[in-house]
């Protein structure tokens, strides 16, 4: 019995030998780690071809609103963990890419515009965060400051009422609507304001157009960041007429 049970395990050995391919090597070479790792290399690369790993630069084809090689925003914003890094290339996995692709699709997101958001987003934090920091900046060029200058200073600005913010914010939307804005201009979270863009159409847009939109979006986050800073809450702003949103 004993025998039989060896021989029955040795049996199992050469046939995950086979598996892994390292049959041709010695006894103790065949479960190294080297093998093993190998094997997995081996298996992988087995798994890409059969197409159950896609590469970053094909993750448009299961999501058919990604840009090209969207996967390192994948990864560190969404904590995608369906991957693995094979020398300079990510491959992920066909099947959570397919579940991403029908949330996103419930959600109604487009990933590309979601990617420019976030950019857009983080841009304009940075540069307030780069207006506010300035202030207190020390420069790094060596001075004399002269002994006899002293207290010179001042006070705090006055803070805009809220009243006041608001009423900008209300000429602005008058405004989104008036000169039909939103042909051009995407409102996010009701609080985000985006150019939208458009490589192959965007010569032909007036100068006068893009400026005055470029102008609007950047008066509306302003308005909207001032807001937050005094009432600790932005203003939500539906880009629908209030007569249209009683037909919908």
């Amino acid at each position: 019995m004993r025998n039989q049970v060896l021989n029955e395990l040795k049996d199992i050995k050469n046939i995950l030998a086979q598996l892994v391919g390292t049959a041709d090597l010695q006894l103790e070479e065949q479960f190294s780690k080297e093998a093993i790792d190998k094997a997995a290399k081996v298996y992988q690369k087995l798994q890409i071809e059969r197409g159950e790993w896609v590469g970053d630069s094909d993750i448009s084809k299961f999501i058919r609103s990604a840009p090209y090689r969207p996967g390192s925003f994948l990864i560190k914003e969404l904590g995608f963990t369906a991957y693995f890094r094979k020398g300079h290339n990510f491959y992920f996995q066909k099947k959570a890419l397919q579940a991403l692709a029908e949330e996103l699709k419930q959600r109604n997101v487009n990933l590309a515009r979601y990617i420019e958001l976030k950019a857009d987003q983080e841009k304009f934090k940075k540069t307030i965060s780069k207006v506010s920091s300035s202030k207190g900046r020390k420069s790094k060029k060596p001075y004399e400051f002269p002994s006899d200058v002293k207290d010179i200073t001042t006070s705090p600005i006055p803070v805009p009422s809220v009243e006041l913010v608001r009423e900008d914010l209300k000429r602005l939307k008058e405004e989104f609507f008036e000169c039909k804005l939103s042909e051009y201009i995407d409102i996010y979270n009701g609080n985000h304001a985006m150019m939208k863009f458009i490589y192959h159409f965007e010569k032909y847009i007036k100068p006068e157009v893009k400026r005055r939109c470029k102008k609007w979006v950047d008066s509306f986050n302003y308005a909207n960041h001032a807001l937050e800073l005094i009432t600790k809450k932005k203003e939500i702003f539906v880009p629908v007429k209030e007569e249209d949103m009683y037909q919908l």
